[in-house]
């Protein structure tokens, strides 16, 4: 296996790119090394508490070297210190380099001519391959006679591809296999970029937008805060396909900055298309990054011209398909599944929110709540802020929850049940979610479960009764002032809650009973 020394420093211009973060910026290098099956067998680099651009006598540092266990720092001490330390630990690694015990070297805005200047003349001697970031370093340890084979800058680049860059280099001189790591372990996929593509994940990530913009419509109601406010609900609407497109390309690409940048690109040219418009731009733009920034490092690239490529190309190769093919089609989608939603609660309201409220529990346990019902919510939401299937969500699931808790704090079957349910009762009530709470009773007990049933669907009908249209993933008190009918939604939400209560205690004293029956 070929060995790999690190050396460098948290840098000037590397401090606000990552080197700020030593532990995830030599993490990363780790983690591409081995999945190249390649090691890092010595580190030697400083991590200032500024960045180094900016000195003063206050300035901290640390050494970071490689244990068994990994990138480890030393005692925070004064930079003076923590460069004896590192001088001390470049010259066991040039004495391994001189010793063929290591193959390759990555630099890290090094500095060639004073402390790392043992390694470099070292490196130099053997020929070995180098690899590494910082203009002025790469260009010194060039004109000491290193054997650089991949240079670069720091502008534009991530933790991430900076560490893709370097293992990039080295597998190309070496002639070995190397998939990019996209994740946070080894052990993530790295061969199928499209096994990354997680449509829950994208619309759970997203969430918040539709939430803020919820939150701006309910501001925008009080009288002296419209003139200022409410026009920027149409504004939150029009960012939604980008905040959408960001989430998608940066899960996709797992690129972090790289893959915002385009999906932020790939967004706003994406706009026209709506939220589903967003969503296929930003998959788009993270799969066109990932393959963007592989194809650039196998072209020998710098690391910035590869971040810069993937991250600007990506985005407008993504952004372009959408806004002149895609865009129409998407909308098209939107539009059609909003239109299905509104004639069926035209036909019959009541109708509608009771089938609602009855599947909205076989949905969430059988996993498709997250996958089909709450990207319709979305969907709704992003035309009006508000939401039938997210109101059915609140009443149906939260609420039910909270009745079925509340039952068992009120009056439990075994007085440890109490404890149980009184986390999940809170958390339902202020925070609007944590609706598994209610499944060691609803799985304990079909009654019970058939309680959550009924609940749900009489709060459905009342939601439809009431034509209310809402959201879901707040606290319960607001939820009525985010909704287009608050008193006609509490009166759904509290009906909701106490079905399920009145039911669960009456099951619950009705099976006490027959216990003590059975025992006596």
């Amino acid at each position: 296996m070929k060995q790999i020394a690190v050396i460098g420093s948290s840098g000037g211009h590397l401090y606000v790119l990552g080197g700020k973060d030593p532990q995830a910026l030599l993490d990363e290098i780790v983690r591409q090394s081995n999945a190249a099956g390649l090691e890092i067998s010595h580190i030697a680099f400083v991590a200032a508490s500024a960045s180094l651009d900016h000195i003063t006598d206050k300035t901290t540092a640390t050494l970071w070297t490689q244990t068994s266990a990994g990138p480890k720092a030393s005692e925070s001490s004064s930079l003076e210190q923590a460069n004896k330390l590192a001088e001390a630990e470049n010259a066991k690694i040039a004495a391994a380099i001189r010793n063929g015990e290591v193959d390759g070297l990555v630099m890290v805005s090094a500095d060639p001519k004073k402390l790392n200047s043992d390694v470099i003349k070292a490196a130099a001697e053997k020929q070995i391959p180098v690899a590494g970031t910082g203009g002025t370093s790469m260009a010194d340890a060039r004109s000491l006679g290193a054997n650089v084979i991949s240079a670069s800058g720091t502008t534009g680049t991530t933790n991430r591809s900076r560490a893709v860059g370097y293992i990039s280099a080295f597998a190309s001189q070496w002639k070995t296999k190397y998939s990019p790591v996209i994740g946070k372990t080894a052990e993530a996929d790295t061969g199928n970029i499209w096994k990354r593509i997680n449509l829950r994940s994208i619309m759970m990530s997203s969430l918040p937008g539709f939430i803020a913009m919820a939150l701006i419509l309910a501001i925008g109601k009080i009288p002296f805060l419209t003139p200022s406010v409410g026009p920027l609900f149409d504004k939150l609407i029009g960012a939604l396909p980008i905040i959408v497109a960001i989430v998608a390309a940066k899960q996709v690409s797992g690129l972090d900055e790289v893959g915002i940048v385009a999906g932020a690109v790939a967004g706003v040219l994406s706009v026209d298309g709506g939220i589903l418009g967003g969503i296929v731009g930003g998959i788009l733009a993270g799969v066109l990054a990932s393959y963007l920034l592989n194809w650039s490092f196998r072209m020998r690239f710098p690391a910035t011209t590869a971040s810069l490529v993937a991250g600007a190309i990506g985005g407008l190769v993504a952004g372009f398909l959408v806004y002149f093919i895609l865009a129409p089609i998407t909308l098209w989608i939107g539009n059609g599944i909003r239109t299905l939603i509104d004639a069926a609660i035209a036909f019959s309201p009541i109708l509608a929110g009771a089938v609602a409220g009855l599947l909205i529990w076989p949905a969430i346990i059988g996993g498709v709540y997250h996958a089909a019902i709450l990207p319709i919510v979305l969907l709704e939401m992003e035309q009006t802020g508000y939401s039938f299937l997210g109101a059915v969500d609140m009443t149906g699931l939260v609420m039910v929850s909270a009745g079925i808790t509340l039952a068992n704090i009120i009056a439990p079957r075994e007085k440890k049940e109490a404890s149980i349910a009184l986390p999940g009762f809170l958390v339902n009530i202020g925070f609007g979610t944590f609706v598994e709470a209610a499944y060691p009773f609803m799985f304990a007990d079909k009654k019970i479960f058939g309680t959550a049933l009924f609940a749900a669907m009489v709060s459905g009908a009342l939601v439809g009764a009431f034509n209310a249209r809402g959201t879901a993933y707040v606290p319960s008190i607001v939820a009525p002032g985010l909704s287009s009918n608050p008193i006609g939604f509490a009166i759904a939400m509290l009906g909701a809650m106490g079905i399920a209560c009145v039911l669960t205690i009456f099951f619950n004293k009705t099976a006490k009973k027959t216990i003590t029956e059975v025992e006596a």
